[in-house]
């Protein structure tokens, strides 16, 4: 059977925010989770719910979504086994303690567990040129990073830290809630220190007791040949810093490419428009075409009509995989001669006369003597 659409799953517009995503996830997750649901199909549904939701959460996957369907993720596009990150049976969650933080505000047991930091979005214009051959870039972002004062403890050096004493250092408080499972003992995240388990008496001076602080930061991108418009780089641990000592997020940049004045894009082909004389399209000629590398020299058959599509091999853009290069695709347009002087009026019209008898040969050497009048 046919995958739905990931947006339909989850009632949501191509044009849906993050927010919006994750609320239409939750809500949808808790209707239909086996559990509470009598559906008869709702396994299956959660399943589905939970598989879109991994890809439109996630912003690198989304855009490859948006742009190939779900052929991306076909043959292992996300990696080993395609959704290989569906861990646990339960898709978007981490573990069990995920999917009880989702209906209950709380989570199974021990303090909070270190976070990978948020990616972070930086835009990049290139020139037509710059996108077809590559180069390195020079973004500024302002990311957070761990702090230097403290090292990311959030104390200031040499003042003590100790457990916290509403939740022992565990990181967790445990009440009864009714739930859609009943009442059960729901333990939460402690509000005193937030599920880390500590508590210092001086915050650090130079984060606030935060850990992190946030800077400008300098960052090359090595931008590959034949890289499109819209598409997204991910630079792997470039985003914000991760918390309490998880990994760093990802940078995502999005490419963007200035229109070229001569030449299009049609995947890896190179478009572009040449213009000729009639007479050149009739008797033929060799010409200078522009390409991405420098003029080359084409040759124009006789008899050449105003459309015509020549084709340069190998002179289009590498593909950004590295699976060969596209061609370039000269079309050809013959232009019409204007403000003719009366010498060339009249060889056209002893050209047209002799098309017009039954002797041909009448014209002989009629587009010599034009091609000399026109010079």
């Amino acid at each position: 059977m046919a995958k739905r659409d990931y947006y339909d799953v989850l009632g949501l517009s191509k044009d849906a925010s993050q927010e919006e995503v994750k609320k239409a996830y939750r809500r949808l997750a808790r209707k239909h989770h086996p559990d509470v649901s009598k559906e008869d199909d709702a396994e299956e549904r959660f399943k589905e719910i939970n598989e879109a939701y991994k890809v439109l959460s996630d912003s690198e996957r989304r855009a490859k979504y948006d742009q190939y369907g779900h052929a991306a993720f076909e043959d292992g596009g996300m990696g080993q086994g395609g959704f290989g990150g569906f861990g646990g049976g339960f898709g978007g969650f981490d573990d069990l303690g995920d999917i009880f933080d989702t209906f209950f505000g709380g989570g199974g047991g021990g303090p909070s567990r270190p976070r990978k930091g948020a990616d972070l979005r930086a835009d990049i214009t290139l020139d037509f040129e710059e996108a077809a051959f590559g180069k390195t870039a020079t973004v500024t972002v302002n990311r957070v990073e761990v702090c230097d004062h403290c090292h990311g403890n959030q104390a200031e050096p040499g003042t003590p830290i100790k457990n916290c004493p509403d939740c022992g250092g565990s990181g967790k408080v445990t009440g009864v809630q009714q739930t859609p499972f009943g009442r059960m003992n729901v333990s939460r995240t402690c509000s005193r220190c937030q599920g880390e388990g500590k508590i210092f008496e001086t915050p650090c001076t130079v984060c606030g007791g935060q850990g992190r602080v946030r800077k400008a930061k300098t960052i090359d991108v090595e931008i590959p040949a034949g890289i499109a418009d819209q598409q997204v780089l991910r630079v792997g641990g470039r985003g914000d810093a991760g918390h309490l000592g998880g990994p760093p997020g990802d940078l995502q940049v999005v490419i963007h490419v200035r229109p070229h004045k001569v030449f299009r894009r049609r995947n890896n082909d190179v478009l572009c428009t040449v213009p000729i004389t009639f007479v050149q399209g009739a008797l033929g000629d060799e010409i200078d075409v522009p390409t991405l590398e420098g003029p080359v020299k084409m040759r124009i058959p006789e008899g050449t009509q105003s459309g015509k599509i020549l084709r340069l091999r190998g002179k289009g853009i590498k593909d950004v995989r590295g699976h060969g290069r596209g061609d370039q695709l000269v079309t050809i347009q013959v232009e019409t001669p204007t403000k003719l002087t009366n010498e060339q009026k009249e060889l056209l019209r002893a050209f047209g006369k002799a098309r017009g008898e039954s002797h041909p040969e009448e014209a002989k050497g009629f587009f010599e003597r034009v091609k000399d009048a026109l010079r």
